[in-house]
């Protein structure tokens, strides 16, 4: 299995994971060409009411995407379906689709609904860590409690130790360091959402030049020309590598996408994608084309390809044809994306473990013993949803506590008031 480490690419953080997002609001806005005002002045574009089904199918893509890439390691599969390039452009849509409002409500609503679900994990994470014998303040010092704060309000990265646990034993090692591993982007995320105002401000003035500002900072300090140490240097990295992204999503609910040739956007894109791919080809990792470490790649190539998802976005109002069929999964997804996301590392290691007690059943063990070790990580893989529905029932409800919504064990979208959806 392959999980994400905490810090920047180039020390081989894996960056995959949502997750993810928050919740998004119960409407998705049409996307048309916004009315030109005076300059610095777009009028936020008109909605219809209900979800962009659309939307919602690529999040879920997404966070499936997430879970197999961190069970099965394949680097490929960053090439493929640039997750979290994809998770933050459908962010930053949402986000500039809020700010029509004032920027400190809407500041305010996004942090209530990203970090109480984080508290709920840090709240059964941090207090393990401390049970297998961790003792930061004594390795540390006072300082470690300025660093805890990061479990609470993750402008940086949150502390945890190297090793905890045992070998062997159902919490192995690196335990610690794979169930944190996905904070990263709660980080990234809050970046975002602090910066937007300002972001979307420069963006409505200088279009280009703000998309393609954090592509230049990548250049900069994604390839080692210039080195910005520390957490700081960590979070900065992300921001960069993933901001063309986020302010693509500002394009995208803005309208800015259907003004451009559709010929001219793709084939634009083409070439950023072509370029992250020739970077990547010359920079290979361990892992060979993992984007995930290879940070001007993964800016480049996710926006490009984000660009060409949005730039073909129907804008359903469901799920056609066969995709209908996916159409609770997909609502499910969607509503409990950062439960997802936090608990799917963990989680897949208690899959692994119960596929290792397949060994211990008296005669079964010994008669398929061949079998298991061959089919060892599907085992896992069919193992893990099961274990994500748990976790839905057990921790999802936070989500919509932080969303001010009645609490829901499970919301697939089943219940149906006059024909619309609950989500």
């Amino acid at each position: 299995m392959t999980f994400p480490d905490q810090g920047h690419a180039p020390a081989g953080a894996a960056r995959t994971a949502p997750l993810p997002v928050p919740p998004a609001p119960a409407a998705y806005p049409e996307h048309v060409p916004a009315a030109r005002g005076p300059v610095g002045e777009v009028p936020a574009p008109r909605a219809k009411p209900g979800r962009d089904r659309y939307l919602d199918l690529l999040r879920a893509v997404a966070l499936v995407r997430v879970v197999v890439f961190h069970l099965f390691g394949w680097a490929w599969l960053t090439v493929l379906f640039p997750s979290m390039g994809v998770m933050f452009a459908l962010a930053g849509s949402l986000m500039a689709r809020s700010l029509a409002r004032p920027a400190g409500s809407v500041i305010r609503s996004r942090l209530r609904r990203l970090l109480p679900p984080m508290w709920a994990f840090s709240l059964v994470v941090v207090p393990v860590m401390f049970a297998l014998s961790w003792k930061p303040v004594r390795e540390e010092g006072l300082w470690w409690f300025v660093k805890l704060g990061s479990y609470l309000f993750p402008l940086g990265s949150p502390p945890y130790p190297e090793e905890s646990g045992s070998t062997g034993g159902w919490l192995e090692l690196s335990w610690a360091d794979q169930a944190v591993g996905p904070l990263w982007y709660i980080r990234a995320y809050l970046w975002f959402v602090l910066a937007s105002p300002l972001l979307l401000k420069a963006f409505r003035r200088l279009p280009w030049a703000t998309l393609l500002a954090p592509v230049a900072l990548t250049a900069v300090i994604g390839t080692g020309l210039v080195t910005v140490p520390g957490t700081f240097g960590e979070g900065l990295l992300d921001f960069a590598v993933f901001g063309s992204c986020w302010i693509l999503g500002f394009a995208h609910n803005d309208g800015l996408l259907k003004e451009i040739p559709r010929y001219l956007a793709v084939s634009s894109a083409a070439i950023v994608m072509g370029f992250g791919l020739w970077w990547a080809s010359g920079h290979l990792t361990e892992e060979g084309w993992n984007l995930d470490e290879i940070p001007l790649a993964q800016a480049t190539w996710s926006l490009g390809f984000c660009a060409i998802l949005l730039v073909y976005a129907p804008s359903w109002q469901k799920l056609p044809g066969r995709l209908a069929g996916w159409d609770s999964l997909v609502t499910l997804a969607n509503n409990r994306a950062v439960t997802i996301y936090l608990w799917h590392n963990l989680l897949l290691m208690a899959a692994a473990h119960l596929v290792d007690e397949l060994w211990n059943i008296p005669w079964f063990g010994d008669t398929f013993d061949t079998y298991i070790e061959q089919s060892y990580e599907v085992l896992i893989l069919i193992a893990i949803w099961p274990l994500i529905g748990l976790a839905i029932l057990a921790f999802g409800w936070v989500e919509d506590v932080a969303a001010k919504r009645r609490p829901r064990l499970w919301p697939n979208g089943a219940a149906r008031t006059g024909g619309s959806r609950r989500a």
